[in-house]
């Protein structure tokens, strides 16, 4: 269950990549110099100001270059669960939750982006395996109960 390619990317996840863009493409066009604005010369913070600008500027345009990569190839990696895939994990407490598999993340608690620790430790595993993945507290394993594929 590993893609490459946009296939893994569910129609809602596109439209929010999508509206995404655009709202850092009109950011990116916010900091964009003025007419005549670059002709001016001013004191040192004036140009400490067009550097702040030029850096945010430069944030913008990686962040819009990572989101059009996501629509492109569904992720950042090219193996990833696809959009919509169940899985179901039982942790080492014995508890035992269900949760779906997203390209973008959402407000859903139940969900797990394909492109985070847990979701890439995901990739290729079957029930019965057992998967480790990094947390901010360390190393956590979890085994896989199920994964199904999205409808």
């Amino acid at each position: 269950m590993v893609i490459s390619g946009d296939k893994g990317l569910s129609p809602a996840a596109r439209s929010q990549l999508e509206k995404e863009i655009a709202n850092l493409r009109a950011q990116r066009e916010a900091l964009a110099p003025q007419p005549g604005e670059q002709e001016r010369t001013g004191d040192a913070a004036d140009q400490a100001d067009v550097i702040d600008r030029a850096e945010a500027a430069a944030r913008l345009d990686r962040q819009i270059a990572d989101l059009a990569a996501k629509m492109e190839h569904g992720g950042y990696g090219n193996a990833q669960l696809p959009d919509g895939t169940q899985v179901s994990l039982r942790f080492s407490d014995g508890d035992e939750e269900t949760f779906q598999v997203v390209t973008v993340p959402g407000e859903d608690a139940d969900a797990i982006t394909s492109d985070s620790p847990l979701g890439l430790a995901l990739v290729g595993a079957k029930a019965g395996d057992e998967i480790t993945y990094k947390t901010p507290r360390g190393d956590a394993k979890a085994t896989v109960v199920k994964v199904s594929a999205p409808k």
